[in-house]
């Protein structure tokens, strides 16, 4: 039996993909906006980074500067805050809104947030899940292979969690850096507006990647659900 998509895939997966594409369009924008903004304070990202860290009695973390657009993360296991080069030589207010966002990340790990907690004890097996993901597929709709599908719903199901896991992570490191951004006079009250916007554009592509991963495991759910009538 062959599989045709219906409504239900466009829905599932085709809104999804629009919603991931416009999230990515959006913090783009928002954060190119933002970068033409500089601070009053003449902090660079990389100082910014420091500062909330030490605000909150963190020392033992290396802040790096890494390549790439955006590729700004807070490597846990490692203590190593890595930030872009825009970012981490940059005085703008996206750029230090994004520092203190990773800087979030590590305030979260060194009070023992349970989400992150919860979120790094799932990055091995998330990962093995996703490796998993062509082959299920794959196997399944173009090879027709639909058994394979049983393993595609496993790792759409991993992936779900994870995102969703994620979001009150990212959420939460957000909102620690918006405070100490403010609480330590970094910017003022005007200031704030642009990293408040920016990382609230950003907070849409973790949703959007929670919703397209559920959008695909419900799909699968459906089609498996179709084969057994």
């Amino acid at each position: 039996m062959y599989y045709f998509p219906g409504s239900e895939y466009l829905l599932l997966i085709i809104f999804p993909m629009i919603l991931g594409l416009w999230a990515q369009m959006r913090v783009g924008g928002v954060y190119a906006k933002w970068s033409r903004v500089g601070s009053r304070s003449g902090m660079t990202g990389a100082e910014v980074a420091d500062a909330v860290m030490r605000s909150a009695g963190i020392d033992n973390v290396e802040i790096v500067e890494i390549a790439g657009h955006l590729t700004d993360h807070y490597d846990a296991q490692n203590k190593r805050l890595a930030l872009s080069s825009e970012n981490f030589r940059g005085t703008s207010l996206a750029a230090l809104g994004v520092s203190a966002h990773e800087s979030g990340h590590a305030i979260q790990d060194k009070q023992n947030y349970p989400a992150l907690q919860m979120r790094m004890s799932l990055v091995p097996i998330t990962n093995f899940a996703s490796s998993l993901l062509p082959l299920a597929i794959f196997g399944g709709f173009i090879f027709h292979m639909f058994g394979l599908l049983y393993l595609g719903i496993g790792a759409y199901l991993i992936l779900t969690v994870f995102q969703l896991v994620t979001m009150p992570v990212e959420f939460d490191a957000s909102r620690r850096a918006l405070q100490r951004l403010e609480g330590l006079g970094i910017l003022t009250a005007d200031e704030m507006v642009g990293a408040r916007e920016t990382l609230k554009a950003a907070a849409w592509t973790y949703v959007a990647a929670f919703i397209a991963a559920l959008g695909w495991l419900l799909h699968l759910l459906l089609v498996v659900n179709n084969r057994r009538r």
